[in-house]
């Protein structure tokens, strides 16, 4: 009930701790920088770690390196990958990018792992899922803890997937959580969403009910093997029947439904035929940049909304008052809203 009672004295603690510590292996902004054009995996690796640090330090010194790199990212091709727990992203996200480094390509996987609202941890076990593709040197796998960001998607995960493109890799792939209302954090960071799905799991046109499916370019029944092949083949066409009823995207592409099966690597290749067809078109008629662009300018509005929040309930007075708040509610002393006002109204005054 005193969440935030709570949560004062963890950011208190926290604040204390960050202040003013420096770690001593800290390299030069130039060194980061000329390590991750060089395609060196441990430098990117580290410059990833710096960049996803609360510590004041690090933040000053991850705001030089992307800035330094900036010019050296944009050109790959960002393709978001999500589904319900189970339909097999991990197992799925291998084989494709296997296909991928077949075709020349370096991959960048950004996989997301569940965080505990209770513990913060989180599991970051897709390296392991993806034994095989983490052993291949045009790959980098790289998990991070979701935390409480809408979506899943890690706090740091745009600038992230920068470093990524300057060090070199052509295809970006994120990996979410799973598919909610909230995955539109996904969709704003991608050129390309794909959507997982499973036949034989329920009403299959359950997912049309979810606005995770108007974002969706194209949607994959997984799993499709076995005795699935028939149930597979009814699902596709139930999805191609029901997406007909959305309006066309603004991109101007159709979204295209077919099966799969990773296990067996089978449909994979006509997964990626079908980004390249999508890429192709939204060059041709301007969205892919004009996509970008927007992309970039509400990114930066994300950042500020992230740094209202924390410059918020970082306050110390703020935080006081809100647990005085939270006894006036609990005894009806108060209502919520007025509550709510009376903060913002404190925290107006604090400037």
């Amino acid at each position: 009930m005193y969440f935030l009672h709570y949560q004062y004295i963890y950011n208190l603690i926290f604040k204390l701790k960050t202040m003013n510590y420096k770690p001593k292996n800290r390299l030069e902004p130039q060194e980061y920088v000329e390590g991750i054009i060089k395609g060196d995996r441990v430098i990117l690796s580290r410059a990833i770690t710096i960049i996803e640090s609360n510590l004041e330090s690090d933040k000053l010194l991850a705001k030089n390196i992307i800035q330094s790199i900036l010019p050296k990212s944009g050109n790959s091709i960002r393709i978001g990958v999500t589904g319900v727990p189970g339909v097999g992203k991990s197992t799925f996200i291998e084989a494709f990018g296997m296909h991928l480094i077949e075709q020349g390509k370096k991959v960048a996987i950004l996989s997301i792992d569940p965080s505990s609202q209770r513990s913060k941890g989180s599991i970051l076990g897709d390296k392991t899922r993806m034994e095989t593709l983490g052993q291949q040197e045009e790959a980098y796998i790289r998990p991070s803890a979701s935390g409480d960001t809408l979506g899943g998607v890690a706090n740091k995960t745009g600038e992230t997937m920068l470093l990524c493109e300057a060090a070199g890799y052509d295809v970006i792939l994120i990996e979410t959580v799973g598919v909610g209302q909230s995955e539109t954090a996904v969709h704003g960071m991608t050129d390309f969403f794909l959507l997982l799905m499973l036949a034989g799991a329920g009403d299959e046109l359950q997912g049309i009910k979810k606005g995770i499916m108007e974002m969706a370019d194209m949607v994959v029944i997984n799993k499709a093997d076995g005795d699935n092949i028939t149930m597979s083949k009814m699902a596709k066409t139930q999805y191609q029947n029901a997406l007909h009823i959305f309006p066309l995207a603004e991109s101007g592409w159709s979204p295209v439904v077919s099966t799969a099966s990773a296990i067996k690597n089978e449909g994979i290749d006509t997964v990626w035929n079908t980004v390249l067809e999508y890429k192709q078109m939204v060059d041709e008629n301007g969205y892919f940049e004009k996509n970008r662009n927007t992309q970039q300018i509400q990114w930066m509005y994300n950042n500020i909304n992230e740094a209202l929040k924390q410059l918020f309930y970082n306050s110390e007075n703020i935080s006081e008052k809100l647990v005085a708040l939270e006894k006036d509610i609990v005894t009806s002393k108060i209502s919520p809203v007025k509550a709510a006002e009376n903060i913002i109204e404190v925290f107006k005054r604090s400037f």
